[in-house]
């Protein structure tokens, strides 16, 4: 995919987010008011405890940690902690799997952490490929072997009672929706679920309201993330950078339609990695996601 393309769907996008606002009741609070709302503690780095705790005053009743909280936490620790503040615990970012290394250990080590999370009371675990280099393109054969490597982990992951999910991300295997399609066509959806990330997926030429549409049936759990191009710049992975809901060119009225459409009442995870403007805190940016979801997109989190 061409910088040119992306920029273009890009406008495209911005265009269609601006008529989209502009219609009433396109994301009625009411209609959506099974969604459960999280944020993601990565933002914060490694300073975990602060991030409970700045998510928990801004209002999200959901939060989602990386693997670090492993090494972080005794899992009866987190669980007692996010109790304290009255936090779901929605996922385990798990980390990454790689067709170049051997299968065995590295769902070993993903059992580990699957086995942390369960025990800390998530509901979900998170894996993606590994990150290869923008535009990222995918073989068949890739995607199948990859597809094969997820159904051999998520079998695991529901024997100790834990949905795994895939999540689609810029630079892995999944980058573009033609990509991500044939991942899913290739893995069991018995054993392999869908993490949609907004961002990535427009950010990878796709709609995310299409995308939605296309796997109601396989859904796990949403990333709200946005993001706007910028050119890129010397060791940047990506002529992109993500920001706070609102600040980019994510089309959020269209994806709250399609979720109102298919009636989904699953969690959606805000994630910002981290700030995009160093004068601000991440529980400030916490705060601007969430003000534009209740104010924008009226919508009770």
């Amino acid at each position: 995919m061409s910088s040119n393309l992306t920029r273009r769907s890009f406008v495209a996008a911005a265009g269609a987010f601006t008529a989209a606002s502009a219609l009433p009741g396109m994301a009625s609070g009411q209609r959506l008011r099974y969604l459960r709302y999280g944020y993601a503690a990565m933002t914060w780095g490694d300073n975990e405890r602060q991030a409970i705790e700045d998510i928990a005053a801004v209002g999200y009743p959901g939060i989602q940690f990386r693997a670090n909280a492993v090494k972080d936490f005794t899992a009866t620790e987190l669980k007692d902690l996010l109790a304290k503040h009255n936090l779901r615990f929605v996922a385990l970012s798990s980390g990454t799997i790689s067709l170049e290394q051997p299968e065995g250990p590295q769902i070993e080590a993903h059992m580990v952490n699957a086995k942390f999370a369960k025990a800390a009371g998530a509901e979900y675990l998170q894996i993606l490929d590994v990150l290869k280099g923008h535009p990222r393109t995918a073989t068949p054969d890739e995607c199948k072997r990859l597809g094969k490597m997820l159904n051999n982990l998520g079998k695991q992951t529901a024997d100790i009672g834990l949905l795994l999910g895939y999540h689609n991300h810029l630079n892995t295997l999944s980058e573009m929706p033609g990509n991500l399609e044939q991942i899913m066509d290739y893995s069991d959806p018995a054993y392999v679920k869908l993490e949609l990330d907004t961002a990535h997926i427009t950010a990878g030429g796709g709609d995310p309201g299409k995308e939605i549409r296309k796997y109601r049936d396989r859904l796990l759990f949403m990333h709200l993330k946005d993001v706007r191009p910028i050119p890129l710049k010397p060791g940047a992975n990506y002529p992109f950078q993500f920001v706070e809901l609102g600040k980019g060119t994510v089309d959020f009225a269209g994806t709250f339609a399609a979720l109102d459409a298919i009636n989904y009442k699953g969690w959606a995870v805000v994630e910002l990695d981290r700030e995009p403007d160093d004068s601000k805190t991440p529980k400030e940016s916490a705060q601007i996601s969430r003000d534009f979801l209740v104010q924008k997109m009226g919508v009770k989190v």
